[in-house]
């Protein structure tokens, strides 16, 4: 028979405080339900999702990524193909951020060399904001190689 925890418990036994729980709740990763008294309790599995929402925090990993593949899982106890699925989905992301980082750190390594002696090279210089069109944030590092 599956066993409800407190807040308190899940808090403690998942090293986190219960602000960080009351949190992952109100971004939908994570849920409880309430006792006929009003308070708050957690089923197992939810260790197990916050373990999973930390370890993929401790990667990178935005919330709303998380969110995007926690909402994908059952509701209870997922199985081993269901975490596999999260898994590989996860690895995708995780690569595609460690490109950009390299071409992010390859771009930088050009840059601070440079002493901005050769704007007419740089690959920072966005002249009259041109790739503004394409949108916010660093469009030239962040943007696929060819």
């Amino acid at each position: 028979m599956a066993r409800d925890f407190t807040v308190g418990e899940v808090a403690k036994r998942a090293g986190i405080a219960v602000s960080a729980l009351h949190f992952y709740e109100t971004k939908g990763l994570i849920s409880s339900h309430r006792t006929s008294g009003n308070q708050r309790r957690y089923s197992s599995d939810v260790l197990r999702r916050v373990a999973v929402i930390r370890v993929a925090q401790n990667l990178g990993l935005p919330l709303s990524v998380i969110g995007r593949a926690l909402a994908r899982l059952p509701t209870g106890q997922p199985s081993r193909a269901d975490w596999d699925l999260l898994s590989a989905e996860w690895s995708l992301e995780l690569n595609e951020r460690i490109e950009k980082l390299q071409r992010l750190r390859d771009g930088l390594s050009d840059c601070i060399g440079c002493g901005c002696l050769s704007l007419d090279k740089c690959a920072l210089v966005n002249w009259g904001d041109k790739l503004a069109a394409e949108g916010p944030g660093a469009r030239r590092l962040l943007a696929e190689r060819k």
